[in-house]
């Protein structure tokens, strides 16, 4: 029994969706709940999913096991914020065991960087990106609502100490909120040996602190303002996400774009997401979804089930997304609830 129980997901061929696309690639949200606000993540009084209906560390660790075993190379961890789960450098310990997967990173808010960096390193969590939106305490405050700047830093330099390597971290630039500090977080970068992203703004939930089409600005804006004081040149390495990357000829930081708007990316897309809940996010844009608490729950010894489930829903991820920031949200889940 045991053997078949060992031969089983290896007899299935990979992951790929109806467009030959193979998921390699696993955003894995362990918690919808944060301690900052962003305001263009969540709204201010959020109302978060009841702790039984949130999958258990024991059910993230079993559903990373099959996912590798049907293929899957990395697995991101996410949130919410991923940090503020209780119990969390276990299941990173049990994820970078598996055999197969080749690396396992985890994104932040940097808020409990300074006491989990080293032990989430010495657990074997491979790459740490972390969002940070200004270098100004006050505008950091209003933009996170809840966030002290200070404890995000410290967090960066307690990730460097611990020995992570490629530090990258996530921004998202608003017009007239943060645009004036673009090249001031790209000599922050620089004169910290990090990395960077810049990210346009997703249209996910119904905001109500500024109009999305109003501050809304495009990564080629971002990407001519920082060649003007340093020009980029097109970098071959790939982290396998959606980034595009460029260095700088006098330093080893890079600085990648996120557009989901401007330069759609669903041509190669190998991910999929899933939500603390368990639903089986195909694409970030739509609201395809597969149950996957089901028969993880249900079938608590038997892994055909959700092999089965997981086959089922590739069918589901359409062929590319579409954003439109003139319009209401066709999405109505918040970031936070969308798993990173």
């Amino acid at each position: 029994f045991s053997l078949q129980v060992l031969v089983i997901p290896m007899s299935y061929p990979a992951l790929i969706d109806g467009f030959g696309r193979q998921i390699t690639y696993v955003r894995l949200s362990v918690t919808d709940r944060c301690d900052f606000r962003c305001v263009y993540c969540m709204s201010e009084d959020m109302v978060f999913l009841p702790r039984q209906h949130i999958l258990s560390l024991e059910e993230l660790y079993r559903l990373g096991r099959v996912l590798v075993s049907l293929g899957v190379s990395k697995i991101r961890l996410t949130g919410g914020e991923p940090l503020i789960r209780q119990n969390i450098v276990w299941l990173v310990e049990k994820l970078a065991n598996l055999e197969g997967l080749k690396e396992l990173t985890l994104t932040t808010n940097g808020s409990q960087l300074a006491r989990l960096a080293q032990p989430l390193k010495e657990a074997g969590l491979s790459r740490i990106n972390i969002s940070l939106d200004s270098l100004q305490s006050e505008r950091f405050s209003q933009i996170t609502r809840t966030g002290k700047l200070s404890e995000v830093l410290a967090g960066i330099e307690a990730a460097q100490q611990a020995g992570f390597e490629r530090i990258k971290l996530n921004c998202v630039v608003l017009k007239g909120k943060n645009d004036d500090e673009i090249l001031d977080l790209v000599n922050f970068i620089r004169q910290n040996q990090l990395d960077i992203a810049f990210i346009e703004e997703m249209p996910l939930g119904v905001i109500t602190e500024h109009q999305r089409a109003e501050t809304y600005m495009s990564n080629d804006e971002i990407q001519q303002i920082i060649t003007q004081q340093y020009p980029l040149l097109a970098a071959s390495e790939t982290t396998g996400g959606p980034a595009r990357y460029y260095r700088m000829m006098d330093s080893q930081s890079r600085v990648g774009f996120i557009s989901p708007h401007s330069h759609n990316f669903c041509g190669s897309c190998n991910r999929v997401r899933v939500t603390a809940e368990g639903r089986l996010l195909l694409c970030l844009g739509n609201e395809h979804s597969a149950d996957l608490k089901a028969p993880l729950r249900d079938f608590p010894n038997d892994d055909q089930p959700l092999i089965d489930a997981l086959f089922n829903a590739l069918p589901l991820k359409p062929e590319r997304h579409y954003f439109d920031v003139n319009e209401e949200p066709q999405i109505v889940r918040f970031m936070n609830m969308t798993g990173g």
